[in-house]
């Protein structure tokens, strides 16, 4: 299994292309406040290329993409002190690690653009971090994607990758923008 996933990412990448570790900056403790260093290795991104490359459309692809996330944000768990955090914002507790939406969704995005970085993505492109406002004074941040649309780039339809509702690496809620920008997406505060 392994094996084949880094056989995945190197016919994904090229003949000759040099696979290689991968730093990332994860953000925690609210707005960003805190962010540490972490490493994704050649053979947990081989894993990773081999199940998206089993991706044979865009469908495919977010279901997939938000088992991955989840993975990514555990291996990430490992090496700081993102682990601890929970659901929402008011589970935590008030630990060092804890995750609010702003967090997730730039450490989500810079997730996201890794793997589109290394050619992972083939049915989306990463977009902007998207704002919603609800009742004044609510407010909620997450990653979005946007499916490729050859003839108008722009015109591809746009999804949240949102990790901030379910705990710790479970699998990333997706869903189109717009039904997320009415509201929609899981219970938590």
């Amino acid at each position: 299994m392994l094996r084949s996933g880094i056989v995945a990412l190197s016919l994904l990448l090229g003949p000759g292309a040099a696979l290689a570790d991968e730093q990332l900056t994860v953000c925690f403790n609210y707005g960003c406040l805190n962010e540490a260093s972490v490493v994704f290795s050649e053979a947990q991104i081989g894993v990773l290329a081999g199940r998206l490359s089993r991706a044979s459309s865009a469908v495919a692809e977010r279901a997939i993409l938000a088992q991955v996330m989840g993975q990514l944000y555990r291996w990430a768990g490992e090496q700081s002190p993102i682990h601890v955090d929970r659901p929402g914002d008011y589970l935590d507790d008030d630990v060092p690690g804890k995750m609010d939406c702003i967090d997730h969704a730039q450490t989500t995005t810079r997730i996201l653009q890794m793997l589109e970085r290394r050619g992972l993505l083939r049915f989306h492109v990463v977009d902007d971090v998207h704002r919603r406002v609800r009742w004044l004074v609510a407010q909620h941040f997450s990653a979005v994607i946007r499916e490729k649309d050859d003839e108008v780039p722009e015109a591809g339809a746009r999804f949240v990758v949102d990790t901030w509702f379910g705990e710790h690496g479970d699998p990333a809620v997706v869903l189109p923008l717009e039904d997320w920008l009415d509201g929609e997406g899981p219970n938590v505060s």
